[in-house]
Formats: C-alpha cells, sequence, structure tokens
C-alpha cells in the first residue's frame, strides 16, 4: 500500500506526487485553502483521491471553524465547498466527495445537532470513504483479473494506481489483482504528456510492486501495437458519462482508436462514483485546461519558442464505442452501456 493521503491529528498527509519519482516527501494541509491548492497544484492527482481530498478538505474545514450557532456554520459551509469545487472541474470524485459530506453537514445542521458533535462526525466520514476506496479498488481490482490475459503486456495510458486512489487504484489494481492471481503480465506505460504521469508515476508504483514495467513515448503505441506486442489496454478515468462516454488524460482517446483498429480489448477500470448519470454524454464533460507552462517548459527548461499559441487540455474524452468494457466495483459494464449502467443504477 502507498500512503497516497492520510488524516492525521495535525492535518492532511499528502505524498507530494510533484516530486516523484525522485523524492517521496509529504506535504501537511492544515486547513481547507491548503487542501485546495494541494488539489489544484497537482500534489494529489487521479479522481478516485482527490474525491476522497475533498471530502478531507471539508471536514477540516468544518472541524477548524470557530463559529459558536449553525446559520454561522452555515455560511462557512457554503464557502468552504465552493473553494474545493473550483479546484479542478473533470473529474466527477471530486464534487461527489463535496456533496457527501455536505449531505451529511446539511442532515446535522437542519437537526441542530450540536456543532462538536457535527465536527466529529464529518471528520468520521471523510475517513470512511479512504477506507471505502480502498475496499472499492480492490473489489474492482477483483472483478476485472480475469479479463486480462494469463499472459502478455498490458498498456496503460496516465497513472490510475495507488498514487491516484487512497492505496490501491483502479487500472492498476485490476493488473494488480490479475498478478496476484498468477498472471504474468508486464505493463507497457505511455509516458503521458506533457505532465508525464505515465513516466514519473505508473512506472514508480510498477517498479515498487516488482510488476515488470516499459516507459513508451505517446506516439509509440500504433507501432507497438502493430507488432503484437500489446494484448489489451486499461486506462482509469475521471468521469463517465450515463452513455459510457469516458473522460481521461489528454491521449487517452487516441489510444482506444488504436486499439479498435488492431483489435485489442480497451478497458476502462473506475469506481461507481466516477459514473456520471446526470451527464447524458461525453460532449457535456467540462474539460480542464491547464497553465501552458506544463507544455513549454520541461524540468524548468523552456522547450518551445516564445510567443507561440499553446494547447493544454488536461483530458480529453472516448466514445463509448470505443470501450470493450467497463470495470467497477459493482460489476462489469458492457454495451449498450446506456442499459448496463442505468441497470445498476436503478438497482442501488
Amino acid at each position: 500500500m502507498i500512503p497516497t493521503l492520510e488524516w492525521t491529528p495535525a492535518g492532511v498527509s499528502f505524498l507530494d506526487q510533484t516530486q516523484l519519482p525522485h523524492e517521496e516527501t509529504y506535504v501537511l494541509a492544515t486547513d481547507y485553502k491548503e487542501v485546495a491548492t494541494v488539489i489544484r497544484d497537482m500534489i494529489t492527482r487521479g479522481a478516485m483521491a482527490i474525491g476522497v481530498s475533498g471530502a478531507m478538505g471539508v471536514a477540516i474545514g468544518i472541524q477548524n471553524s470557530t463559529a459558536t450557532t449553525i446559520p454561522e456554520l452555515n455560511a462557512e459551509v457554503a464557502e468552504i465547498c465552493d473553494h474545493l469545487a473550483a479546484t479542478r472541474p473533470t473529474a466527477v470524485n471530486l464534487f461527489w466527495g463535496i456533496d457527501r459530506v455536505r449531505a451529511l453537514y446539511d442532515k446535522l445542521a437542519a437537526a441542530n445537532t450540536p456543532i462538536p458533535e457535527i465536527k466529529k462526525a464529518v471528520v468520521a466520514l471523510s475517513q470512511e470513504m479512504y477506507d471505502e476506496d480502498i475496499a472499492n479498488c480492490k473489489q474492482l481490482g477483483a472483478n476485472g483479473a480475469d479479463l486480462l490475459p494469463q499472459e502478455g503486456t498490458i498498456l496503460t495510458h496516465c497513472n490510475a494506481g495507488a498514487l491516484a486512489a487512497c492505496g490501491y487504484g483502479s487500472a492498476l489494481g485490476v493488473i494488480r489483482a490479475a498478478v496476484e492471481q498468477g498472471h504474468k503480465l508486464n505493463v507497457i506505460a505511455d509516458e503521458t504528456r506533457p505532465y508525464l504521469q505515465g513516466a514519473r508515476l505508473t512506472a514508480w508504483e510498477l517498479m515498487k510492486d516488482n510488476i515488470p514495467t516499459t516507459v513508451s513515448c505517446d506516439n509509440m503505441a500504433a507501432y507497438l501495437m502493430g507488432k503484437g506486442r500489446i494484448q489489451a489496454c486499461i486506462v482509469g478515468a475521471d468521469r463517465i458519462a450515463a452513455n459510457g462516454d469516458t473522460a481521461n488524460k489528454i491521449g487517452t482517446y487516441g489510444v482506444a482508436i488504436l486499439a479498435k483498429e488492431f483489435g485489442i480489448p480497451f478497458y476502462v477500470a473506475a469506481p461507481w462514483a466516477t459514473i456520471d448519470i446526470n451527464t447524458a454524454h461525453g460532449g457535456l464533460i467540462p474539460i480542464e485546461q491547464r497553465n501552458p507552462r506544463e507544455v513549454t517548459h520541461s524540468n524548468g527548461i523552456q522547450m518551445t519558442p516564445d510567443g507561440v499559441g499553446i494547447e493544454n487540455p488536461a483530458f480529453d474524452v472516448t466514445p463509448a464505442k470505443y470501450i470493450t468494457a467497463i470495470i467497477t466495483e459493482r460489476g462489469i459494464l458492457r454495451a449498450p452501456f446506456t442499459e448496463s449502467i442505468a441497470a445498476i443504477a436503478s438497482a442501488t
């Protein structure tokens, strides 16, 4: 287990992913604004991790409040939630985490629960969500393990592992579970430009697990597939629409198209909380635009001419028609995804 984030008596401790793979250092956030900075600056990242981080941000904001009445605290909670929600727009898990703690708060506040009891309750909930994430990812991994070949090479894009969650991961969780069951797998990790989550993070954590891993440039996927080097692709997700369209790190869409062309299964692994049944299709998913410096500079060195235009969307949307299956802790979803998603949603 990689301790991605942890609630401590002093605040929320985050593994600083901007320093990996060279340094394993931690950042302590002692108030909700510091949690927001950690999320916005990608000190912690990944849909599952920022969902729980958002929950803990609300909890620590309420815990630190000096309000003496419910109306005063109501105003503070609204500000806390709005501030955290403004950090990253694409990953629906962030809003799920914030809203879940907010819903508990609203229920307790409406019942005129004493403020000290409210504080204890929201902190306890955020810690429960941490434990739930680990359990959900392990179940997700177990559900998806048999979809991977008994022997072969798996391509993944970005990082959907322990670092993107609370310690186990979604896409890499499936790979971990398959290896634990005896599958003999190698992983090719796309470097995932411009932030290099594959090269820096996926390779780092898989090597810690002694899973053979190779880093490839993003533009090598077609070459590798054409040579028969890839037996399956698996990625995570930041938001899955009700029809199965999936937002994931920029470049995922291209990998999915290539996999379809070469007849290679393309799997998406994500907890149920990543599925946004209120978003009908991928065209409605907001796409975060990040700082151009992530493209213009590498390791602090400018790589582009001054004044050149820069595009830096953090995500793209893969249409459902390119997805072989979506793996969740509640089961494996297959096309037509509108029906399979609705069936599970109505059953829970």
